[in-house]
C-alpha cells in the first residue's frame, strides 16, 4: 500500500494543507489546476460581482462540467478502441484465411509442377521410343 502524503498547496491565495495516497507532484498538479480555474474566471468581470458562495457554486458546475466531458471522452476513445480491436481481429482472421489459401495453393502448384515434370518425361520417353520404332 502507498504511503500517505500531506503537502502544501495554495489555492486562490491560501495554503492549504492536502492529504492523500497520491504523490506530491500530483497534489500540487490538482491544486496547478483549481488555481488555473480560478485566475480563469477571475478574468470575468460577471463572475468576480457574484457574491463569494456563488462563484464557489460557479466553480464547483464547471469543474463537474470538465469532469463529465472528459468522461465521455474517455467513453467515445475507449469504443474507438473496441472498434480498431475488433477491426484488428477480423483483419488477423482474413490474413491467417489468406495464408491458409495461398499455401494450398502452393501445394497445388508442387502438385501441378510435379504432372507437368512426369508429363514431360512421358512425352520424351514416348518420342524416344517412337524413334526406335523408326
Amino acid at each position: 500500500m502507498s504511503v500517505k502524503t500531506d503537502t502544501e498547496v495554495i489555492i486562490g491565495g491560501k495554503v492549504f494543507t492536502l492529504s492523500g495516497y497520491e504523490s506530491e507532484e500530483y497534489l500540487q498538479k490538482v491544486a496547478s489546476y483549481i488555481n488555473n480555474k480560478l485566475s480563469e474566471y477571475n478574468k470575468v468581470e460577471s463572475f468576480r460581482r457574484q457574491p463569494q458562495d456563488t462563484q464557489n457554486v460557479l466553480m464547483q458546475l464547471n469543474l463537474a462540467d470538465d469532469y463529465f466531458k472528459a468522461k465521455k471522452q474517455i467513453s467515445l476513445l475507449e469504443e474507438e478502441i473496441q472498434s480498431k480491436e475488433k477491426e484488428l481481429y477480423n483483419l488477423k482472421h482474413e490474413l491467417i484465411a489468406s495464408q491458409i489459401k495461398l499455401e494450398n495453393m502452393e501445394k497445388n502448384i508442387k502438385g501441378l509442377q510435379t504432372e507437368v515434370n512426369d508429363s514431360a518425361r512421358k512425352i520424351v520417353r514416348l518420342e524416344t521410343e517412337l524413334k526406335k520404332q523408326q
